[in-house]
């Protein structure tokens, strides 16, 4: 019986099994979590010949290196990085036939933070509440890689993708830009508050994971002191804690909070959000939500 899995000989920084998430179960107090940066995971799973649902490993800035027991078709796609296969320089953004007991090898980002590889057949880890996706803050799903640790593969779908160039699409380039709709607590802003998120000038912070992104520059004036009673907080949520300084919420962020939330980024900028390197300029764009008949 053949062995579908793979060993991980280096884990790197952090790398974990993401999917698209578990959506769905806010209500229970369990984040979504699920890839930071999905349009690159569900390239990966294309390049492979997954659906989009399968699994992927999601590293972090150092990339990470597995050997797999069987042979598989890879693909690394997001932040750009070297990769190799026994040693042997592989493409990037490509399928990579592998034979089984070969070492793969994704070498640190050279832009961005995070790269997604994918094995034909996805990561079979045991899914939770339907999603195999790690969640950093919950605990739920597999824990993070580590050296040593044994994942098992799945069969595979299909041949791989043929294709020519791959846009690396998600990654900022001198500056993050964030539009975001202002609210629903905005009114706890003084407008020279809201001017400084509108004008100032923040920058990524190293203190950034995959339960928000947060930032380092000037504070926004509050008009309110005190905090909420607990209320739900949404993907994207621009949550504002007393040192001032706007956290964005990615994927792994609590569903309830009650620092107050000056505006909500929409899901489609996230992706480049999630892979905006600590001291990335940012730039804020708010605008008033449309008014409704």
């Amino acid at each position: 019986m053949t062995d579908r899995a793979f060993c991980v000989i280096r884990a790197g920084a952090l790398t974990t099994v993401q999917d698209l998430g578990r959506a769905g179960h806010a209500h229970l107090g369990v984040p979504r979590a699920g890839a930071l940066d999905e349009p690159a995971h569900r390239l990966a799973n294309r390049l492979v010949g997954n659906p989009e649902t399968a699994a992927t490993l999601e590293t972090t800035l150092t990339g990470c290196a597995v050997r797999v027991r069987t042979a598989t078709a890879v693909a690394v796609t997001g932040a750009p990085c070297p990769v190799t296969v026994d040693g042997r320089p592989a493409p990037w953004g490509a399928p990579v036939p592998v034979p089984a007991g070969a070492v793969i090898d994704t070498g640190p980002a050279t832009a961005g933070l995070r790269s997604y590889l994918a094995f034909a057949g996805g990561v079979a880890a045991e899914p939770v509440l339907g999603s195999r996706a790690a969640d950093l803050l919950s605990g739920l799903g597999p824990a993070p890689l580590s050296d040593g640790c044994v994942l098992p593969l799945g069969d595979p779908y299909g041949p791989p993708a043929r294709v020519d160039a791959v846009v690396r699409a998600s990654l900022p380039t001198t500056e993050l830009v964030l539009p975001c709709v202002l609210g629903p607590r905005d009114d706890w802003f003084t407008e020279a508050g809201l001017r400084t998120l509108a004008t100032g000038r923040f920058r990524v912070s190293s203190a950034s994971n995959r339960i928000g992104l947060r930032t380092e520059g000037p504070p926004l004036e509050r008009f309110k002191d005190g905090e909420l009673p607990s209320e739900g907080m949404p993907l994207g949520a621009l949550q504002v804690p007393p040192n001032g300084l706007p956290v964005l919420f990615l994927n792994d962020h609590p569903t309830t909070g009650g620092y107050p939330v000056v505006g909500v980024v929409p899901e489609r900028f996230l992706a480049a959000a999630a892979q905006a390197a600590p001291g990335t300029p940012v730039r804020f764009v708010p605008r008033r939500p449309r008014a409704t008949a």
